[in-house]
């Protein structure tokens, strides 16, 4: 009884989270243009941070609570379902090739790629500074840790400094290439009362779903013998991802996925350097073998979409479908791991 509860429990941590963010970001936004701040930037800040609301509230959440494997692994899940499942499903679903702008190639893509490598070397610490010994399945140091390093609250602000730098030159690009004149029309019938309202209630529903679905998660994991890491890479991982998903998804029916790449990948840097950043700045993540391995994939998942974008500067079915196989490869791989 206790785990079909807590299986209740997570699935409305989905809802609440989906939901609250799709509200938090409607209020947002039209506080943004009732303040007359340019649609663009709203687009390239509150509303693509706002699809992230929901890996943000569950690795806040286990950062809080100490449950620094459920805080890792969900954003470096999320990361692998937004490549692979959501661009993949996205390319099959879609009624022609997906385009990939120029500024995703140029920018989006090679900064995913760096602060994924930089992750991977703040997490794998200890291989460079201590003697690595492999016993059976498992790594351990002179000092018998099992670890491989850890990200550290000095880490954190590195990422977090990197965000604010990466949002700074968004924000401005962004602005740079506005045509002139560009209004927001609709302000005048926009109230303000209501916008904050829709801001709370958003707020306290991401709170509330990211809450449920750390919890739920833990549960469900101690009941069925799973690790909190392997939960986070997969249930929780992909229960996050929804919005993306559903949001790629339904553009992709109606012919509109001009955005769709640099929505994702945007979204994949924001789940590095913000979402991590701030959960180690608030609680230092000890990093574990498998947990560093799964960061290289997501590394070497980077430069495979990377190469799929820069071969036609689109990605079409066949890329789409061999995604979602090496989605399913690696899928097998951490649950007989």
């Amino acid at each position: 009884m206790n785990l079909l509860i807590n299986i209740g429990l997570l699935l409305l941590g989905f809802v609440f989270l989906v939901k609250g963010a799709d509200t938090f970001v409607d209020g947002s936004s039209d506080i943004a243009k009732k303040l007359r701040i340019p649609q663009v930037v709203v687009g390239c800040t509150i509303v693509s941070i706002g699809t992230s609301f929901p890996e943000l509230a569950v690795s806040l959440s286990a950062a809080l609570n100490g449950s620094n494997e459920i805080a890792l692994s969900n954003a470096v899940g999320s990361n692998l379902v937004n490549i692979l499942i959501v661009l993949g499903v996205t390319a099959i679903l879609a009624k022609e090739a997906v385009p990939v702008k120029k500024s995703v190639m140029v920018v989006e893509f090679p900064l995913n790629i760096i602060v994924t490598l930089m992750l991977g070397i703040m997490t794998g610490d200890y291989i460079f500074r201590k003697n690595l010994y492999k016993s059976g399945n498992l790594f351990s140091f002179k000092n018998g840790t099992v670890n491989i390093g850890e990200l550290g609250r000095i880490n954190g602000i590195i990422l977090l400094v990197i965000f604010v730098s990466y949002i700074t030159y968004t924000v401005f690009a962004s602005l740079k290439a506005r045509k002139s004149g560009e209004e927001n029309d609709d302000a005048k019938d926009i109230s303000i009362i209501k916008a904050f309202i829709f801001i709370i209630i958003g707020a306290v529903m991401i709170k509330f779903g990211g809450d449920f679905v750390v919890k739920g998660a833990k549960y469900i994991a101690e009941c069925i013998g799973m690790s909190e890491t392997l939960i986070g890479l997969t249930i929780v991982a992909i229960g996050t991802s929804l919005p993306e998903l559903v949001t790629s998804v339904v553009a992709a029916r109606k012919g509109e996925t001009d955005l769709a790449v640099g929505n994702v990948v945007g979204s994949c840097i924001f789940n590095i350097l913000f979402i991590l950043g701030v959960s180690s700045a608030i609680h230092p993540m000890a990093v574990i073998t498998s947990a560093f391995i799964d960061i290289m994939v997501l590394f070497f998942v980077g430069i495979l979409a990377l190469v799929f974008c820069g071969t036609n500067k689109k990605i079409g079915k066949k890329e789409g479908l061999l995604m979602v196989l090496v989605y399913a490869v690696y899928l097998t791989y951490i649950i007989i791991r």
